[in-house]
């Protein structure tokens, strides 16, 4: 074997330090021997480091994946609730306007039938208030004309009249006086 890598040398040598392009059989073979033990020394012990490597990364980008998807799927969750909750929101918000506006309109149609109540009792009361006066105004005209027929009647007689004089003579002056006008019952 010696004597090979002799010859290649020598050969070398002679071709000019081109014993690389032209490759012996020997230098082949320990090639190959060499690359053999490479790949066995690789396969061996750095192989299964890198593919544990790469084992550890594809693991933690599928774990990324997930939590991603994972994240992504409450952040999803999170934005219906939102819009539910928001929803939840202009509905309660639109309850809220149509109550006060009920509230309101009820109480404008008290206020008005409070009002109109009140109008209707001063209008009562007035016209009770109206209806005493006038029988007080009769009643007081009544006993003045009462007055002055005694009194007239007693200057055309010349003569003082009793009781129950005055109170015929009044009861039939008052008997032919109209006082319905004057009370209001004729209307």
């Amino acid at each position: 074997m010696l004597e090979a890598a002799d010859t290649s040398m020598t050969l070398a040598a002679d071709n000019g330090g081109n014993f690389l392009v032209t490759p012996g059989v020997g230098l082949m073979i320990w090639t190959l021997i060499a690359f053999v033990a490479t790949l066995f020394i690789l396969r061996r012990y750095a192989f299964p480091v890198i593919q544990d490597a790469l084992d550890k990364r594809q693991k933690a980008i599928e774990a990324a994946i997930e939590d991603s998807e994972r994240a992504r799927a409450e952040a999803a969750q999170l934005l219906a609730e939102y819009r539910e909750r928001l929803r939840e929101a202009r509905t309660q918000s639109e309850e809220i306007v149509q109550r006060a506006r009920k509230a309101a309109e009820e109480h404008q149609h008290e206020s008005i039938e409070a009002a109109r109540k009140q109008r209707e009792e001063l209008l009562e009361q007035t016209r009770r208030d109206v209806e005493a006066e006038t029988r007080r105004a009769i009643q007081e005209i009544r006993n003045e004309v009462a007055d002055l027929t005694v009194l007239a009647t007693e200057k055309v007689t010349r003569k003082t009249l009793d009781e129950a004089d005055q109170r015929r003579l009044v009861e039939e002056a008052l008997g032919e006086l109209d006082f319905s006008a004057l009370s209001g019952e004729g209307r």
